[in-house]
């Protein structure tokens, strides 16, 4: 039997499989496990592969209660072994948020996926929203919190 030196098995443990479909995530920065060069690139299958987090919430940008379901932030940086203090989130319009990592330990902030069990199109905040449960903690619904949930996320640069 062939013996696999360290360098390898450590070059095997930091890549991730190829997206089979559309990229929806880049994730680049101080991340140790890539499928690109200098990036993670996250399709629909892969995100949903990842261990799901459902709340229920009312946020500032829309109406009523819904229940909203995606990985965990802090499950999606582990499984590309993000190693920084915060990450600059970014969508599709250019908004950027910088989020420390201490609110992913802190709080259950999830990528939502799905909306009340459909996924969201991008005239509705989606495909990808890193959404905190506004409704389990008031200190969550400060101006400032609010500008760290960030909708329509394509890119997550970890600092």
């Amino acid at each position: 039997m062939a013996s696999v030196s360290l360098a390898e098995e450590s070059a095997h443990d930091t890549r991730l499989d190829s997206p089979k479909g559309a990229v929806l995530l880049r994730i680049s920065g101080h991340v140790t496990k890539q499928n690109a060069v200098g990036e993670a690139q996250l399709d629909h299958t892969m995100l949903t592969a990842l261990p799901q987090h459902s709340f229920s919430t009312s946020t500032p940008w829309t109406e009523g209660v819904s229940e909203y379901t995606g990985p965990l932030m802090r499950d999606l940086l582990d499984y590309v072994g993000a190693q920084g203090e915060s990450v600059r989130v970014m969508a599709l319009n250019d908004y950027e948020a910088e989020i420390p990592l201490s609110d992913f330990g802190d709080y259950d902030v999830i990528l939502a996926l799905e909306r009340d069990g459909r996924e969201m199109p991008i005239r509705e905040y989606g495909p990808l929203w890193v959404l905190y449960p506004f409704d389990q903690d008031e200190t969550l619904l400060s101006e400032r919190m609010r500008f760290r949930a960030v909708w329509q996320v394509m890119h997550i640069d970890v600092l």
